[in-house]
């Protein structure tokens, strides 16, 4: 009696056309989760031109055709797989920066563990490739929006919690950050520079983005920088 009672009511909503659809959009994301990660460490090693749709379906236990059914071409699932590892990145940088208790530390954080990926030269091949195929590009834009997003507001998190005074504007931190790390890593790549040489690259070109300070009533984010000034007057 229980085992039939138990089951009698998940038969009939199996059944249900909404559960089906809930089912099939689950499986749906999983099989492109799957798609993605067999891919992408085919890209980083081969490259775009170099893997085949074939050896992904392989890697992944997949037919070819669900590629083309959930990315459409090559094309779109490398973009797609090189905005997801950056956004992987970031996240990471984000974890490592957690412990500094420095400006300087948090700096050092976030550029150790951006130079020590080559998830950000990944996403540079899908910036190329966006530029012969603009239908491409708003996975990018978001990529990036949301990059900068999660970003600033994980730097203002920082900067409130041990009292620092930013030089800049959270947000514009952040896009400055990966601006430099995409511009230093593009080319350290292309000159073949180790990680430490691109580490520390890129805390030349960043420099100082914020101070330290004692005193948690002068706390200013740069947007108030103005008032500041004033009460100092």
């Amino acid at each position: 009696m229980t085992g039939e009672s138990v089951q009698a009511p998940f038969e009939a909503s199996a059944g249900d056309p909404k559960h089906a659809a809930r089912a099939t959009r689950s499986a749906g994301r999983k099989m492109r989760s799957l798609l993605l990660d067999a891919a992408s460490p085919l890209f980083r090693e081969r490259g775009l031109s170099g893997t085949a749709i074939a050896d992904i379906a392989a890697t992944a236990d997949a037919f070819p055709s669900q590629i083309t059914y959930y990315f459409r071409t090559k094309e779109a699932l490398f973009v797609e797989c090189a905005c997801r590892e950056l956004l992987y990145l970031a996240r990471a940088t984000e974890q490592a920066a957690l412990k500094a208790r420095t400006p300087r530390d948090y700096t050092h954080a976030l550029a150790q563990t951006v130079t020590a990926s080559d998830s950000v030269a990944f996403f540079a091949e899908a910036l190329t490739l966006t530029r012969r195929r603009q239908d491409l590009a708003p996975l990018v834009e978001r990529t990036i929006e949301r990059l900068h997003g999660e970003g600033a507001r994980a730097y203002a998190s920082q900067v409130a919690r041990h009292g620092w005074r930013s030089l800049r504007a959270p947000d514009e931190s952040s896009r400055r950050f990966w601006a430099v790390a995409i511009g230093i890593m593009l080319e350290g790549y292309a000159m073949g520079r180790s990680p430490e040489a691109l580490c520390a690259e890129m805390l030349r070109v960043l420099g100082e983005q914020a101070k330290s300070t004692g005193d948690a009533t002068r706390l200013r984010l740069v947007e108030d920088a103005a008032s500041n000034s004033n009460e100092e007057g």
